[in-house]
């Protein structure tokens, strides 16, 4: 009988479709796990196909592709007398797609197993591709009986409580988990609470990456039957951690690993950015990002993550100054280039709002300047950074928060026209929180300046968008932390506009509130992509519909 077993947690950054790819970063880290002695191999869910594969796991090629790859692993994982691997993978049992783990042992494929639970709320919607398993049992492995979960399964207690009482040992969680803030917790609070139900130690191995919107954040980890945490991988990097066990007469023990911290909730968002970022540009091939630097906090800080997570010569800056632009801005915007390492250009919208007015005097004949000719400054800059990007291959990096965002405080085809936003889902007061924390640290990975990134005055002026005289934001909008509190309930919470009141904020700047939200999904439905950091993410989590008479009834009683 087996008493002792070193098992690998294959912690790695997929990329979906890549399954060429895919292969080669598993037998590289099945080749460095065996090279420490390890046994078997376990990776993350669907790390053969990239999480989520969305709709091209539906294509027959693809699967197709996918099965000769995995049996080409299995014959290399034997050939190199490598360990043996727990490959999730999508997989076809009697016609039907699942999502899988398969045992790779001995040259083939040994076992499958499917997962039960399916996803199908907030970012997921795995129902659509996916058909759902029965209630696993456990895989056996060297007279050993592993409980094979696959993500989902184990936020549940039906499928450990199955395993457990078909004799599972140690129970495996393969997951491709999002990172959202305090998730940390959720998770590690998830695994002890199967743990306490079936008394068997749990091992937990999670993605790590950017995907379009999703930021994996890794953190794979042990817990022992007494809820010790035994070892816990690196947050926001690949890895490859050996766990040993042994077995005694009352099951088995995980040995004392390296125990990675925590990390604190601003440097985990600071880090989904900067690897989002990265993984979004470096995945679909640009050559670096160009962002239109403005001397306010949303583009300084837009400019700082693209400079950690790209360096300095992929990022270009252009300032692009109309007859509003204060004297401020121009240094500030200097000033944060300066420190960050990157060129500015400087392009001069004067002469395109010139044109758009002698094209349009005509068709404007009898009306006065209003928020139209705001917009057109805005759009002239987006044109301008858009041409850019076309010119040069650079993405389009918009600056955008989710305070302004929420209430349609962008203009279409201006300032909301890119490739990808870093900013998309925080909020105001998350972003003045943000830069404050970067000016004071440097996380690690980060390809930019140790030191701050953006002057002092950048973080402290009043917010402005700068399109007329002495504008600020504060002139159609309520105070940022009033404006956030609002949205928070709104929004993050799903609360009516009563509840909201009843915190405290005024009743009818909420439902003013309510309507600028409302009218602006619009908007945000032709908005770029951008990190998902919180529980309800614009386009990935909360879809509203357009056309809605709802808003409309909010004076209507009941």
């Amino acid at each position: 009988m087996t008493d002792r077993l070193n098992i690998a947690l294959a912690q790695l950054n997929p990329m979906v479709g890549d399954i060429a790819g895919n292969a080669v970063a598993i037998l590289a880290a099945a080749r460095d796990a065996s090279d420490r002695g390890a046994d078997l191999l376990i990776t993350t869910e669907l790390a053969l196909s990239g999480y989520p594969p969305e709709d091209l796991v539906l294509k027959r090629s693809f699967q197709d592709r996918i099965e000769s790859t995995t049996l080409r692993i299995a014959r290399d994982l034997a050939a190199s007398g490598g360990p043996a691997g727990l490959l999730g993978t999508p997989w076809r049992v009697d016609g039907k797609l699942f999502n899988a783990v398969l045992l790779l042992d001995g040259g083939a494929v040994q076992h499958v197993r499917v997962k039960h639970e399916l996803p199908n709320y907030g970012v997921f919607d795995e129902k659509r591709v996916f058909e759902a398993g029965p209630l696993p049992g456990p895989i056996p492995f060297k007279n050993v009986r592993l409980g094979v979960m696959i993500c989902e399964d184990m936020w549940f207690p039906d499928v450990a409580e199955c395993l457990q009482e078909s004799g599972a040992e140690i129970l495996i969680s393969l997951n491709g988990s999002p990172f959202e803030v305090d998730k940390v917790g959720v998770r590690l609070n998830i695994a002890v609470a199967r743990v306490n139900e079936t008394k068997l130690p749990a091992i937990y191995v999670n993605q790590v990456g950017g995907q379009d919107e999703l930021a994996f954040d890794g953190g794979s980890f042990v817990v022992d039957r007494e809820y010790k945490m035994k070892l816990r991988a690196p947050f926001w990097r690949d890895a490859v951690v050996i766990s040993e066990w042994t077995r005694s007469t009352d099951g088995w023990h995980c040995a004392e690993g390296l125990v990675q911290p925590s990390l604190d909730a601003t440097e985990n968002i600071y880090s989904a950015m900067l690897l989002g970022l990265r993984d979004y540009v470096g995945k679909n091939r640009f050559p670096g990002v160009v962002i239109g630097l403005s001397g306010g906090i949303d583009s300084a800080l837009s400019a700082a993550v693209a400079v950690d997570a790209l360096g300095s010569d992929r990022v270009k800056a252009v300032m692009m100054p109309s007859p509003y632009t204060s004297k401020d801005s121009l240094e500030d915007a200097a000033a944060v280039a300066k420190m960050l390492g990157i060129g500015l250009d400087s392009i001069d919208i004067g002469p395109a709002m010139r044109a758009f007015d002698g094209m349009l005097a005509d068709v404007f004949k009898g009306h006065g300047p209003d928020i139209t000719e705001e917009n057109i400054q805005a759009r002239s800059r987006g044109t301008a950074l858009m041409a850019i990007s076309n010119k040069l291959g650079h993405m389009v990096l918009t600056t955008g928060n989710k305070s302004e965002m929420s209430v349609g405080y962008a203009t279409l085809y201006g300032d909301m026209c890119g490739g990808f936003s870093v900013l998309k889902d925080l909020y105001k007061t998350t972003v003045f929180e943000v830069s404050n924390w970067r000016n004071a640290h440097r996380p690690d990975g980060a390809l930019g300046p140790a030191g701050p990134v953006m002057p002092e005055r950048v973080i402290t002026k009043p917010p402005t968008a700068e399109l007329r005289p002495d504008q600020k934001d504060e002139d159609s909008l309520p105070p940022y932390h009033v404006l956030d509190g609002i949205l928070i309930g709104l929004v993050e919470e799903e609360l009516s506009v009563e509840n909201v009141v009843g915190r405290g904020f005024d009743a009818e700047t909420v439902k003013r509130i309510w309507r600028m939200l409302d009218r602006a999904e619009y908007k945000r439905r032709q908005a770029p992509p951008g990190v998902k950091i919180s529980r309800r993410a614009f386009g990935r989590d909360r879809r509203y519909p357009i056309t809605n008479g709802f808003t409309n009834q909010l004076d209507d009683k009941p």
